[in-house]
């Protein structure tokens, strides 16, 4: 498998479940800097974007939600789902959750404002709206948080996705999380595979 990535992107998540399975895999920086024409990750995957997963076959996955669900359902020896129904279904409504708002609705406000206003003067407005619902996205996973390690319970796809979002709050942004999050966030560096990924990624 070779995964295409962007250091501290949200092909974070992605690269730890990779780490987390054990099983031998490539990465390749996408260089998201360059215009997308001159990209070998266009090449491959004409939505030009992170995270990107080839396959031993040679096929190619998309999308945060499906390339960790598939990881999941094809190592289940490492447990990234939960394995019952229920559980499963609570893990990816979070995974869910932390991609399309805490990520897309929320830091994509704040990353490119341009996107969502109208006009230039409207952009600081914009990125208080997206910090606005970072903060609500954080304290709903703060309560989903209370009383237990991860998510579900045990660790699974949707720690790895929370935990991109905690790293660009708290990592990048001095966003402060709420307790039982900022508690999940020291929780997963402390994991040897989330310390591996960080250090290749020269996060730390």
């Amino acid at each position: 498998m070779k995964l295409f990535y962007t250091p501290g992107s949200c092909s974070l998540g992605i690269h730890i479940l990779l780490e987390e399975i054990g099983k031998p895999y490539d990465v390749e920086n996408a260089m998201l800097q360059v215009p997308s024409a001159e990209r070998d990750l266009t090449r491959i995957n004409p939505k030009s974007k992170v995270p990107t997963l080839v396959r031993d076959d040679g096929s190619v996955l998309t999308e945060f939600p499906a390339i960790a669900y598939w990881l999941a359902r094809t190592n289940p020896q490492a447990k990234l789902l939960p394995g019952d129904a229920e559980h499963d279904t609570r893990a990816l409504e979070a995974m869910d959750y932390a991609v399309a708002t805490i990520h897309m609705q929320g830091f994509g406000r704040l990353f490119r404002p341009s996107a969502y206003a109208p006009s230039e003067s409207d952009a600081e407005a914009v990125k208080a709206r997206g910090r606005e619902l970072i903060e609500m996205a954080f304290a709903l996973m703060d309560k989903t948080l209370e009383g237990h390690d991860y998510l579900v319970g045990t660790f699974s796809v949707a720690d790895a996705a929370l935990f991109y979002t905690e790293f660009w709050a708290a990592g990048r942004m001095n966003i402060p999380l709420p307790p039982n999050c900022a508690a999940h966030y020291a929780r997963m560096k402390a994991r040897p595979a989330v310390a591996r990924v960080l250090e290749k990624e020269r996060l730390v």
